[in-house]
């Protein structure tokens, strides 16, 4: 099978030439796919991935990381809180404005279980779509009882029930710190943050953080933590890229994943097709990072184990 960043051999003996030794080093780690998955959680992970600055690989992550996950056998839900609906796009889910989603569950027309529906993905994955409407939520629901909780209070009554057991929950956001992030916030145990490597990142980086301590403070989620980071859109060709990572490496080394997302082509093109990058091209660079930072994610321990 022939894979998109398998670059064409010149001929001749390409020797210890740095192409060589790129697609040496890719042909090995392909090896995750037939690795040993981690294990799963015995708590459900509730994930909030977000990030304010629009535009760097935000559901890209979220639906590669939950693709990679239920390739390891986990049960996983998408949840697409924004309003564009990508998530859903991405994952083979129709989402127009006659197809009840999470705007129907946050005004308490519908429930998490009525309106999630099975991805196309392999595996166990499951998507509450967008639609729409989502796009005025935050103004339909400005007025509503303990507005912070709604999807927090849809999620436990969810996972309250046997039957709908999942070990991770990705909560989409929109690229926005609004009521719907807050939501996400509330009812999440822990912050994905896919980082740009470019010029601004740490300044989107530093509201989201913000926002992060205020849902703290303020006694709407104090467990809420930031688990992992996630270094996206990688140019090695460039300085600044490698200087953005050195940053967040050394101002969160706890947080901060071993595994970067390269630049390509083929991660970007992937949702055109309704697919995630995994099942889209599962040999390529960008599928076989996301295997390995989903798969470095849920390695790590913490009260989930």
């Amino acid at each position: 099978m022939k894979h998109s960043d398998d670059s064409a051999a010149p001929s001749g003996n390409m020797g210890d030439s740095p192409l060589a030794e790129q697609l040496g080093d890719l042909q090995r780690r392909r090896g995750i796919f037939s690795a040993p998955p981690p294990p799963l959680p015995k708590r459900t992970r509730v994930i909030s991935v977000s990030n304010q600055k629009g535009g760097v690989g935000k559901t890209t992550t979220t639906v590669n990381f939950a693709a990679a996950l239920a390739h390891a056998g986990a049960r996983v839900l998408v949840i697409d809180l924004d309003p564009q609906g990508n998530a859903s796009t991405a994952l083979g889910i129709e989402h127009h404005g006659d197809i009840r989603g999470i705007y129907e569950v946050l005004i308490g027309e519908a429930t998490l279980s009525e309106v999630m529906q099975p991805s196309t993905e392999p595996g166990q994955l499951f998507c509450v779509p967008s639609n729409i409407h989502l796009a005025g939520a935050e103004i339909d629901i400005i007025e509503m009882e303990r507005r912070e909780f709604l999807l927090r209070a849809a999620l436990e009554r969810l996972l309250s029930d046997p039957g709908n057991g999942f070990h991770y929950v990705f909560i989409d956001c929109p690229p926005s710190l609004g009521l719907l992030t807050v939501n996400a916030f509330v009812a999440a145990q822990e912050v994905l943050l896919p980082i740009q490597c470019e010029y601004y990142a740490l300044e989107g980086m530093a509201q989201l953080l913000d926002t992060l301590r205020r849902i703290q403070a303020s006694h709407l989620n104090p467990s809420l933590t930031l688990s992992t980071i996630l270094l996206t859109m990688f140019d090695s060709r460039t300085r600044l890229a490698q200087e953005v990572a050195d940053e967040v490496r050394r101002n969160f080394p706890e947080q901060t994943l071993t595994t970067i997302i390269p630049r390509t082509v083929r991660v970007s093109e992937a949702p055109s097709f309704g697919k995630s990058i995994i099942s889209h091209d599962p040999g390529s660079l960008g599928a076989v990072s996301y295997m390995e930072a989903a798969y470095e994610m849920a390695a790590r321990t913490g009260p989930w184990s």
